[in-house]
């Protein structure tokens, strides 16, 4: 990871290239994660995480996971897989985005022939409210380039 830029209200990073993504390996414990990176502390994220995996054609998560108060988004940037939660398999291709609930048992396989790229954006669930859709303020100033 690179820091671009860091400033009073944002922090800019670069991870690298996607294509690039299956070099990393994180370490929880005594498991390794081979493909897989955690951003959220690199930017300074203080209300959700995020990481990037690649599974490799074959590879897969190899177990299943719960949250006690996150919710996660999958995001699929490119290839082909399956994503099984609470026994339910659904396939996955660039352009599928799965949500899952704290509870949900989940899992993510590659199961096509090319590297399956996935973000993963991980909140605490139940906290978006009606209000929070209209957080966004538009500000009436010109933007200078």
């Amino acid at each position: 990871m690179k820091k671009r830029a860091e400033g009073e209200n944002f922090i800019a990073v670069d991870f690298g290239k996607m294509s690039e993504v299956k070099d990393y390996v994180f370490q929880f414990g005594d498991v390794q994660i081979p493909g897989k990176v955690f951003g959220g502390q690199a930017v300074g994220a203080t209300g959700g995480q995020f990481s990037f995996t690649c599974f490799n054609p074959g590879e897969e998560v190899g177990f299943y996971h719960t949250h006690i108060n996150h919710e996660e988004l999958y995001f699929f940037l490119g290839g082909r897989g399956e994503v099984q939660v609470d026994g339910q398999t659904i396939p996955v291709e660039e352009g599928s985005v799965v949500r899952v609930a704290p509870a949900g048992k989940r899992s993510v396989r590659n199961n096509g022939s090319e590297p399956l790229l996935m973000l993963c954006v991980q909140y605490r669930g139940g906290t978006f409210t009606a209000d929070d859709a209209t957080d966004g303020v538009i500000l009436q100033e010109k933007v200078e380039w």
